[in-house]
């Protein structure tokens, strides 16, 4: 109960709230302290259908997820990626849009509330009205220089707009309505399910998550990356993975970039690990190390024995990897000869074509890969048709060994994608 009382009397600072989105005019722009989207409109949209319409996406990720919405087909959509990609905003908006054009009679909004400090989801019961407080400032904050409050408020006064707890929902069935369910990593799968069992008829149901970055510490199946494996076998369902390339305000690519290094640092160490570190502190005292990852009994697991790979990979922030080497490579060979290491430096950055590179077998696979990013709770890599069988390795080890050491690294696991290579057109003389 303390830190539910704390949580009364700072509500909007302890809570996890959705990604944020900053909106665009044409003419002039306005702060809502969210993810850069272009309105192609002076004026706010106000007439039936129009408002979603004009959510101009300005990625790939985001041209798929306006695709999905349009397209009727589809009677459950997951949208799963990082902050600042607009899955909220999309979903808010296209929910919003429904109603006002007389689509569906509702529009739910489920999501949970976490006291960042206990990491415990608070019920409407226990917060009581702050709840819906908190609610309706998510609401407003997305909705900001979109349309004006006052037809929101309207709608949540009359019924049109509900706020859902996803601990109450037992004996619920919601017919003709569009029911949102955001921040799906905070929640037990079985709540996502329990929510998808309230549909009822002429309805569609919108699951939004994080299954990288915002999941708590510790918990490899959280509600997103289960309902994402879920809907990905389901006929009338269709998922949208978001990446980084999607992220729009470079603020949220800060942050994650940040995140990941905080993790890293807060990483366990082994006995092997601690030493690399002490050695390199001795030897190369002004180069910023993150963390060390040694992976010598992976590589024994998959018979790699390529002398490309080193037996560990020392972490750098950006912009210290000279630190660490030395010039001439003097600082990294006394580090090796005092662990008895293979080693090699890399700096953190949000590319990890270098990483990869790093400690694939294959010294020239660099060459092929044509994109690498998340893709739900995984990091996709796309390897061109023609390098393909030499990236994944016989019975797949070398794929496998980059999954092992990526989870051991970021806590999380790789996926290898094939293909093909867009070969440049001749010009017609």
């Amino acid at each position: 109960m303390k830190s539910i009382n704390m949580l009364k009397k700072l509500y909007l600072p302890t809570v996890v709230i959705a990604s944020e989105i900053t909106v665009l005019y044409t003419s002039k722009l306005v702060v809502s302290s969210r993810t850069i989207i272009w309105l192609n409109k002076k004026e706010q949209v106000d007439k039936m259908g129009e408002l979603f319409n004009k959510l101009t996406p300005m990625s790939i990720g985001q041209e798929e997820m306006k695709k999905a919405f349009m397209n009727k087909n589809f009677e459950i959509i997951g949208l799963f990626g990082p902050t600042g990609t607009g899955k909220s905003l999309f979903s808010v908006i296209y929910g919003i849009d429904a109603v006002l054009s007389g689509e569906y009679k509702r529009f739910i909004i489920s999501r949970p509330v976490v006291d960042v400090v206990t990491g415990k989801e608070l019920t409407a019961v226990e917060l009581g009205q702050m709840y819906y407080d908190i609610a309706i400032n998510y609401l407003r904050d997305i909705l900001e220089g979109f349309i004006e409050w006052s037809k929101v408020s309207e709608l949540i006064k009359s019924g049109k707009i509900v706020f859902a707890d996803t601990h109450y929902l037992r004996g619920r069935t919601f017919d003709d309505s569009v029911i949102f369910l955001d921040d799906a990593q905070s929640i037990p799968p079985e709540s996502s399910i329990e929510i998808m069992m309230r549909i009822g008829r002429n309805s569609r149901f919108i699951v939004a998550g994080d299954p990288v970055f915002q999941k708590a510490l510790g918990v490899e199946r959280d509600g997103a990356t289960v309902v994402r494996e879920v809907l990905l076998g389901e006929e009338s369902a269709k998922v949208v993975d978001l990446g980084l390339k999607d992220i729009i305000r470079p603020g949220a690519k800060r942050g994650i970039r940040l995140l990941i290094e905080t993790r890293m640092r807060n990483r366990k160490l082994s006995d092997a690990e601690k030493n690399v570190i002490d050695t390199a502190r001795i030897h190369a005292p002004d180069a910023d190390i993150v963390t060390v990852v040694e992976f010598i009994d992976e590589k024994k697991q998959f018979n790699i024995e390529s002398e490309n790979v080193p037996d560990a990979l020392i972490i750098v922030k950006e912009g210290y990897l000279g630190r660490l080497i030395g010039r001439g490579g003097e600082r990294i060979e006394a580090i090796e000869a005092d662990t008895g290491l293979r080693l090699r430096g890399v700096e953190l950055t949000l590319d990890f074509r270098p990483l990869v590179r790093a400690i694939h077998p294959v010294s020239w696979i660099h060459r092929h890969i044509a994109d690498i990013d998340f893709a739900g709770p995984e990091l996709a890599i796309k390897v061109y048709t023609e390098a393909f069988g030499a990236f994944v390795g016989q019975k797949g080890f070398h794929v496998k060994f980059l999954d092992a050491v990526m989870k051991k690294l970021m806590g999380v696991g790789v996926r290898a994608i094939e293909v093909e290579e867009e070969k440049p057109r001749r010009r017609r003389r």
